[in-house]
């Protein structure tokens, strides 16, 4: 099949997009507001950008009411968030903090979650998430789309803190993604999880690459100068 959006139909019962980009990691993202109340909500479109410093980005389109999420404005007003893993484990608590609440309302009591404070920024963490990023704001793009909710507000933070439980570091000091579990987006309302994993190393000499490719900015800067 073919079609082009926004111009001519796809002609399917739901639309095929967001199944064609899969799976997506989830932004957990929680913040507080500068009346101190605290918001926590899951964004599909999230993702890792740079790891040396560590920067990630979420990106967060307008509600049904074609207003910018609280998620964007808080981050924007106080200059910090904090994303928190989703996990299979966690799944219900995840879907429970997207619903579209009344201002004021706290997703953490919502969802029957617990609040872990950070240390260096003030929004608070999700006790039971086993890793977290303390995030400061650094600024936002923001897309224009249809009303109301096809704007899009893409925000990107710089990691100044990691918190990973000790639980799930395996005995040679690796995460043990197959214990975490990590929720992922599909499309539709599908949702998927990591069970299993597998190794590809690309091929050459180049030790720099291969720390670039590790996430590891010191073992880059060390290879580039030999």
């Amino acid at each position: 099949m073919y079609y082009e959006p926004g111009v001519t139909p796809h002609g399917l019962p739901r639309d095929p997009f967001k199944s064609c980009v899969i799976p997506r990691p989830i932004g957990w993202i929680s913040t507080v507001g500068k009346d101190g109340r605290h918001n926590l909500a899951p964004y599909s479109q999230f993702q890792n950008v740079t790891f040396d410093p560590p920067i990630v980005m979420f990106s967060a389109n307008q509600d049904t009411g074609g207003e910018r999420k609280d998620s964007v404005q808080n981050a924007e007003a106080t200059g910090e968030f904090v994303w928190n893993m989703a996990t299979y484990d966690l799944r219900d608590a995840v879907n429970i903090s997207g619903e579209e609440l009344p201002l004021g309302v706290d997703e953490f009591e919502r969802a029957g979650l617990e609040k872990l404070p950070s240390r260096l920024v003030k929004p608070m963490r999700v006790k039971g998430s086993p890793i977290q990023f303390e995030c400061v704001y650094l600024n936002t793009l923001r897309f224009p789309g249809k009303p109301p909710m096809g704007t899009a507000d893409v925000v990107f933070g710089r990691v100044v803190a990691i918190h990973i439980d000790d639980s799930v570091i395996d005995g040679e000091g690796m995460i043990d993604v197959l214990k975490i579990k990590p929720l992922a987006r599909m499309g539709y309302y599908d949702y998927t999880y990591v069970d299993n994993r597998f190794q590809m190393v690309i091929p050459g000499n180049s030790k720099a690459l291969l720390a670039g490719l590790e996430g590891s900015g010191d073992k880059v800067q060390t290879a580039s100068k030999n």
